[in-house]
């Protein structure tokens, strides 16, 4: 109602002919461009922060849509935002310290690993909590900060890697659908859902997923001072924050408050903490938010019908 009236106001009662509704918008836009150039001033003159704080929330994929049938659904995190927020961070002379917020259950391989590289390469202590969750991919990045915190009942862990594929090569077969093969190279088409696998394909697929376990096991032991050894036979479980405290693969446990004052002690200052967010146009915003109504509303039905699993995909 108020939006309603104010713009009564500003294009019927105000102006009395084009040119001066055509001066009210200008004049509306000049003070917008004016408060936001103020504001960037005020930030880089008087700043109040001295920490900044990047989350990585949901899904991780290169650009935050969810795996599965739902278009379009940007629910996850956007590696390349969090990448660049945590650049952005890292040349912002007033930061001296970094926090990754994590509650994730992983995702792909490497739109993760950007985010973790983005990571180990502040110049700076960089303190990873995780709340919910820190699964997989969320382990991965936050291998590559100096301090991972959890909370006790955060569920960490879940080292490994997971490829999978559809094969409905019987149901093909049933509704009279047969492959035929156009490929160059004997290994073009592994892992196509309309055939069986082959021993040396199967063979082949398991060395890719091995491939990436060790890496992923190698820079969980270098990042945590872990023996690899130690991190296998994890077996890919999850933890409870205490349990994983007690393994080595936590550093210690406590809530926002605790890190806040244990960074604190790392730079022997007060802390003032900043979230560094990708800005959002109000467009965006209502998309995100039409977007996660419908998710929840039919997500879970939906998935019973539609599966979009019909590649062979890795993801930590």
């Amino acid at each position: 109602m108020l939006a309603a009236v104010f713009g009564i106001v500003i294009f019927v009662v105000v102006p009395g002919s084009l040119a001066e509704l055509l001066g009210v918008l200008v004049t509306i836009g000049v003070v917008i461009l004016g408060s936001r150039a103020a504001r960037d001033y005020a930030d880089s003159a008087y700043p109040d922060y001295n920490v900044a704080e990047v989350a990585v929330e949901g899904p991780i994929t290169r650009d935050g849509s969810t795996p599965g049938p739902i278009p379009g659904g940007a629910l996850g995190a956007t590696a390349d935002d969090v990448v660049e927020q945590i650049e952005r961070a890292d040349e912002d002379d007033v930061v001296d310290a970094l926090l990754v917020k994590l509650d994730t259950p992983g995702g792909q391989v490497v739109p993760s690993d950007d985010i973790r590289n983005a990571a180990a390469d502040f110049d700076g202590p960089t303190v990873a909590y995780a709340t919910d969750v820190c699964a997989s991919g969320g382990y991965w990045i936050a291998s590559g900060c100096d301090e991972l915190w959890a909370r006790r009942g955060s569920i960490v862990g879940s080292i490994g890697v997971i490829g999978s594929r559809v094969n409905v090569s019987e149901l093909a077969e049933e509704l009279g659908i047969s492959y035929e093969r156009f490929a160059a190279g004997k290994y073009k088409d592994a892992g196509m859902p309309l055939k069986d696998l082959s021993e040396d394909e199967r063979e082949y697929l398991q060395g890719i997923i091995d491939g990436f376990y060790d890496d992923f096991v190698e820079r969980v032991a270098e990042g945590r001072d872990m023996e690899p050894a130690a991190v296998r036979d994890t077996e890919a479980r999850v933890y409870l924050g205490d349990e994983a405290h007690e393994l080595g693969l936590v550093d210690d446990i406590g809530d926002r408050s605790a890190v806040e004052a244990h960074v604190e002690d790392l730079l022997d200052a007060e802390v003032s903490v900043r979230e560094f967010e990708p800005e959002k146009g109000l467009a965006a915003r209502l998309r995100g938010g039409a977007t996660a109504v419908a998710y929840a509303a039919g997500a879970g039905a939906a998935s019973v019908f539609v599966d979009d699993d019909h590649d062979f995909r890795l993801r930590y």
